[in-house]
């Protein structure tokens, strides 16, 4: 393993390579995590635009809004579909808070799509050895890991006595049962097939959710990287059962010891560790203020998903995504 520094010789090789990407658009990747024949059944035809229609309009209507539209919509509505995102809010009992609670829960559903969005780009970026766009990304996740923090602020606002008035009606339902938020937490590496079960009956989950428990984290595509560009990682964490929880590896951390030898803005891979150390801390804060909440509403009541509530959480808060990041600082 080198000492310090990254190597010359493979430096220069990648900068022809960083000097493309920067002028070459880089393609998205939108993933799928359930049957993508659903989610077009949804979407309606709409006319798109450009700069000379746009000019042209605004010359039309002297810059005033668009107010009258043919048919039956209108075109925010069509692009949109809040038409259908509106109507999902079914409250099934008299409680006052139970709206709140289904709009931020809705919220936190949108939000843990976008979050999975944006790292499956940062991985499909670290798989093809394009640093800078994965650290471009990475600032977006974090940001979007601290809105999804800031929910709870508005859910620690209910009180016990108004959560028990509709508590009952979510009967065995549980956020845990949540496919989207199980995406995030597989990408970011915590796997768990008892888990990924949950999703096992559901033939427009579970497939995707599968394939995700059976494919390469975000953190594995990492420490392949590192492998790539010469840095010693030991063969176990390079090929392993996937699907299986993630396991402390020495190796790994002289390896990251190795990189964080170089504390240079030059050094891209440090600034990948530090980015996937944003992204762990900031997950962390929110998995804590989720275990605050529940006990602060619920104190240590069963969950309403077969978990212990609170005493399930605790074990949750402990975990730690990309452990060796964590664990070199001891070192430094």
């Amino acid at each position: 393993m080198p000492k310090s520094g990254l190597p010359e010789v493979e430096a220069a090789a990648h900068a022809p390579n960083n000097r493309r990407m920067a002028t070459t658009p880089r393609k998205r990747v939108v993933p799928e995590v359930r049957n993508p024949a659903l989610e077009l059944s949804l979407v309606k035809p709409i006319a798109t635009g450009d700069n000379t229609q746009r000019a042209s309009t605004v010359r039309d209507t002297d810059g005033e809004p668009l107010t009258a539209f043919e048919g039956t919509s209108n075109p925010y509505l069509e692009h949109q579909r809040n038409d259908l995102l509106l109507s999902l809010q079914h409250m099934r009992s008299e409680g006052h808070d139970e709206m709140v609670f289904m709009c931020i829960t809705h919220c936190k559903e949108l939000t843990f799509k976008a979050i999975h969005y944006e790292l499956a780009n940062m991985q499909a970026r670290v798989r093809a050895d394009d640093v800078a766009g994965a650290l471009q990304l990475a600032p977006r996740v974090k940001a979007l890991l601290e809105f999804l923090g800031k929910t709870w602020d508005v859910l620690s606002t209910i009180t016990p006595h108004e959560f028990n008035q509709f508590r009952n009606t979510l009967g065995i339902a549980s956020g845990q049962q949540s496919y989207m938020y199980r995406h995030v937490e597989f990408i970011l590496g915590n796997k768990s097939v008892p888990l990924a079960r949950a999703h096992a009956n559901n033939p427009d989950v579970w497939p995707w959710i599968e394939r995700a428990l059976n494919s390469p984290s975000l953190y594995d595509d990492v420490l392949a990287l590192l492998h790539r560009r010469d840095i010693a990682v030991p063969p176990e964490a390079l090929s392993r059962d996937w699907s299986a929880p993630y396991v402390t590896n020495p190796g790994v951390e002289a390896a990251w010891l190795w990189v964080y030898g170089d504390p240079t803005p030059e050094n891209e891979l440090y600034r990948l560790g530090e980015a996937l150390m944003d992204i762990a801390d900031v997950f962390s804060q929110y998995r804590w203020r989720h275990f605050v909440s529940v006990e602060r509403i619920l104190g240590f009541k069963p969950g309403t998903g077969g978990s212990a509530g609170v005493g399930w959480l605790r074990s949750v808060v402990d975990h730690r995504f990309f452990p060796e990041l964590w664990s070199v600082r001891t070192q430094l």
